[in-house]
C-alpha cells in the first residue's frame, strides 16, 4: 500500500495512579528477531503520541509468586478501525484470584462497563471481545481500559492491574485509500501494523495463533509487533514457547 496514515489524536491525559513497576525488561537472547524481515511486521506508531497510556507491561521474571497481568498494547493510544475490536492480555502463570474487566470513556468519571472475567485455565495470551459484552467504540472517542486481578477483596490497592488506551478511527477520518482489506491473515496483520492499526493488528495475530498455536512463523509475527512496542518480557514467552514445543 502507497496510502499515508492521517491521524487525530487527542490531548495527551495524565494518568493517575498509574504502576511503574521497579525494574524495566531488558531483551534477553533467546530468538533474534530480524526487523529488516520482510515477512515480519513493522509497526508505524500515530503521529502524535500520547505519552504513559499503558499501566503495567513490564514482567519481573520467573521468581515470582504473584500472577502477572500485561495489556498487549503500545505506550500510547493505540488506533481500530472497528466497533468492536478485541483486547489482547498477558497472563504469567494460572490464578485463582478473580478478575475484572473495566473500560471507561476518558471523558466520563462513570465506567462504561466493569465486570467479571471468567479465569483463565492456562497461562498465556488472553482476548477479551467487546462485542460479546456488548460494547462499541465510538469514533474518536479515546477509551482506557483495564484488566484487574484482585488477591484480596478488602485490600483493592493491592490489586494487580494492566490496561492501555484505545481510540477508533473511521476510513474517511484516517486513510486515503481506495480499498482495505479487513480479513485476518498473515498480509493484513503486517499492513495494518504499518498503517498504524495497532489493535487490528494485534488482533487478528493473535485469533490466528488461537487456531494454528503451532505454527512458528505466527508467533514470530506476535513477537515481532510486542518487541517494537517495549514488551519482550511476552515476546520471549511467545518465542520460549516455540521451543518447548518442539522438544
Amino acid at each position: 500500500m502507497n496510502s499515508l496514515v492521517v491521524i487525530g489524536m487527542s490531548v495527551v491525559m495524565t494518568v493517575a495512579g498509574m504502576h511503574t513497576p521497579a525494574s524495566a525488561e531488558q531483551p534477553t537472547p533467546i530468538q533474534t528477531i530480524q526487523q529488516d524481515d520482510p515477512q515480519l511486521p513493522v509497526y508505524t506508531p500515530p503521529k502524535k503520541l500520547t505519552p504513559r497510556a499503558r499501566v503495567g507491561g513490564t514482567l519481573r521474571g520467573s521468581e515470582s509468586l504473584e500472577p502477572e497481568l500485561v495489556a498487549l498494547v503500545p505506550d500510547h493510544v493505540g488506533l481500530t478501525v472497528k466497533q468492536t475490536p478485541t483486547l489482547n492480555w498477558y497472563l504469567s502463570m494460572p490464578t485463582t484470584y478473580p478478575l475484572r474487566f473495566t473500560l471507561n470513556d476518558t471523558q466520563k468519571i462513570t465506567p462504561l462497563y466493569e465486570g467479571a472475567l471468567a479465569v483463565p485455565t492456562k497461562a498465556g495470551v488472553q482476548s477479551i471481545d467487546l462485542k460479546s459484552l456488548g460494547l462499541t467504540l465510538e469514533p474518536n472517542v479515546q477509551y482506557r481500559w483495564f484488566v484487574s486481578a484482585s488477591p484480596n477483596s478488602e485490600s483493592p490497592s493491592r490489586d494487580i492491574v494492566a490496561g492501555g488506551m484505545i481510540e477508533r478511527c473511521e476510513f474517511n477520518e484516517c486513510l486515503t485509500v481506495t480499498s482495505v482489506n479487513l480479513t485476518c491473515d498473515r498480509e493484513s496483520v503486517r499492513t495494518n501494523a504499518l498503517i498504524g492499526f495497532w489493535y487490528d493488528a494485534m488482533g487478528c495475530v493473535c485469533s490466528l495463533i488461537e487456531k494454528e498455536p503451532t505454527d512458528p512463523s505466527l508467533r514470530r509475527l506476535r513477537a515481532a509487533l510486542l518487541r517494537q512496542v517495549g514488551l519482550n518480557g511476552v515476546a520471549d514467552w511467545d518465542l520460549k514457547s516455540l521451543e518447548s514445543r518442539a522438544r
